[in-house]
């Protein structure tokens, strides 16, 4: 690493968060970039963002916009960039001459339908599945000529029988052997002696060694693209940064991560109301911890604490139901202003309040009966809709036990006098409770199920709700009369 403090002074850090923009970003995305960020963030370094966009056909700009969004929404600031490989073509082509040059690279014709046919004649045989190519015979100014005529693709010449070994910063120690690996591999496409579309293994060396990337932290299948990346660096005379590579994320049966136990896109977990906040704390503890039995962990608090040496090897299994548990933790954690302030546009969403147009002290007054049972704000729809719009719901679920239609009405109208009793000043939860429970008491064997049910079916058309006194208090005089004269008018 002396070259790395050269260039930043002792113990410079500069980490890397280098996706492609060819899908959704997911879940592993999000611990990559959030691993990244802490370990800048601990040892006072910076965190650069590169979008690995020369996939052309399967890049889109849209999954570059989420990529971008995303970062932002999880509050994971980058330092630097975002630097794209499509506009970096010219650097990469002067690295790849000096390999031509220097005999470490050639230019491959063979066909496509070819490699194919030799790579099942190896999977038959039972071989190790490796191109070892004769055009690195040719001399270079040769198929530089040939090169005029038709397409290439540019080969890292592998070495003969070689040890490759370097030590992760999780695993310890790994060696590759060179006859192990997959022979003389791609490192770009060439359609002319100056026109090159540079490849992942090639592309990625040069990108951080330009932008003094020190520590490169990422999947752990990427671990058989490690030995390529440092034979190319070796060649060109580049330092090689430290790596780890992190743990799978698994699924509930220990299996990789599927799509049905996680959704696609991180995006689909902010519109289904997760915190992001809450988000960043569960994901940090997939496969680390921080050497406690702490779990409620800040963005700060994380940072503070992490440490590489407490990522665990094996893999990290996705829990949806302990996601949730964070979620409801921080939920409840906010103040009431913040909680209404995040809870609008989901209340918009479902058409419960118009887009700047909406009570704003009624929104608090509601969520501070629905905060302490919270998980997800997108569900918030279902459990308070009630409170914006009177309920739909069959005259069935007003019945309470044996019950019949007339002893319900009778009950509500109880509730109704009752009520009537209290003017708007008056009418508190306190005040209801007490005017109401005396009600309930005097219900037949003081079963008070039978006065407080139907009124909470009324007001709420809900088995399960917050109590019939809070929900009182929230609604208002005028709206609650309302709401328990239309329930008798179903039993009528």
């Amino acid at each position: 690493m002396s070259f790395f403090r050269s260039l930043f002074g002792k113990e410079a850090v500069r980490t890397r968060f280098a996706p492609s923009p060819t899908g959704l970003f997911h879940i592993g995305n999000v611990r990559t970039a959030l691993f990244n960020f802490l370990f800048s963030k601990k040892n006072g370094g910076k965190f650069i963002l590169r979008i690995e966009d020369t996939d052309t056909d399967r890049y889109k700009p849209e999954y570059e916009n989420d990529i971008i969004e995303t970062l932002k929404w999880l509050g994971l600031q980058w330092d630097e960039g975002p630097f794209r490989q499509s506009e970096r073509i010219a650097l990469y082509a002067r690295y790849l001459k000096e390999l031509l040059k220097n005999g470490d690279a050639f230019y491959c014709f063979h066909s496509k339908e070819f490699l194919e046919r030799e790579h099942e004649k190896q999977i038959q045989d039972k071989e190790i599945p490796a191109h070892n190519c004769e055009f690195k015979k040719v001399p270079l100014k040769d198929s530089e000529k040939r090169l005029l005529k038709e397409s290439a693709i540019v080969r890292f010449r592998m070495p003969i029988d070689l040890e490759i070994s370097f030590t992760d910063l999780i695993r310890g120690k790994i060696n590759f052997n060179s006859g192990a690996l997959e022979g003389d591999f791609s490192l770009a496409k060439a359609e002319g002696p100056d026109k090159f579309l540079p490849l992942y293994n090639f592309a990625v060396v040069i990108d951080d060694f330009e932008m003094k990337i020190s520590h490169v932290i990422r999947g752990e299948d990427h671990i058989s693209n490690t030995p390529k990346q440092i034979l190319i660096g070796q060649a060109l005379g580049l330092p090689t940064p430290k790596f780890a590579h992190l743990p799978l994320i698994l699924g509930s049966d220990k299996a990789k991560l599927s799509k049905r136990e996680a959704s696609v896109s991180v995006n689909e977990y902010r519109e289904a109301g997760y915190l992001p906040e809450a988000l960043l704390n569960f994901i940090a503890l997939l496969g680390w911890n921080p050497g406690t039995d702490e779990e409620i962990l800040s963005l700060k608090e994380l940072i503070e604490k992490f440490n590489l040496n407490k990522v665990q090897k094996s893999g990290a299994v996705f829990n949806t139901e302990k996601l949730d548990w964070f979620n409801g933790c921080y939920l409840r954690k906010l103040s009431i202003d913040e909680l209404a302030k995040r809870a609008i546009p989901f209340l918009e969403k479902n058409n419960l309040i118009e887009s700047n147009n909406y009570d704003w002290k009624y929104i608090k007054k509601v969520l501070v009966l629905e905060q302490p049972r919270l998980k997800k704000l997108g569900g918030i729809g279902e459990r308070v809709g009630f409170f914006f719009k009177p309920p739909k719901y069959e005259p069935e679920l007003l019945i309470w036990r044996d019950m019949l239609f007339k002893d319900i009405t009778v009950s509500l109208k109880v509730t109704q006098g009752a009520l009537n009793q209290l003017n708007e000043s008056k009418f508190t939860r306190g005040n209801l409770e007490k005017i109401l429970l005396k009600e309930a008491e005097r219900a037949k064997n003081k079963d008070k199920g039978r006065l407080l049910w139907p009124l909470r079916v009324a007001l709420t058309g809900l088995e399960a709700s917050p109590g019939p006194f809070e929900v009182l208090d929230v609604l208002g005089k005028k709206e609650s009369l309302a709401r328990i004269e239309t329930a008798i008018k179903k039993l009528t």
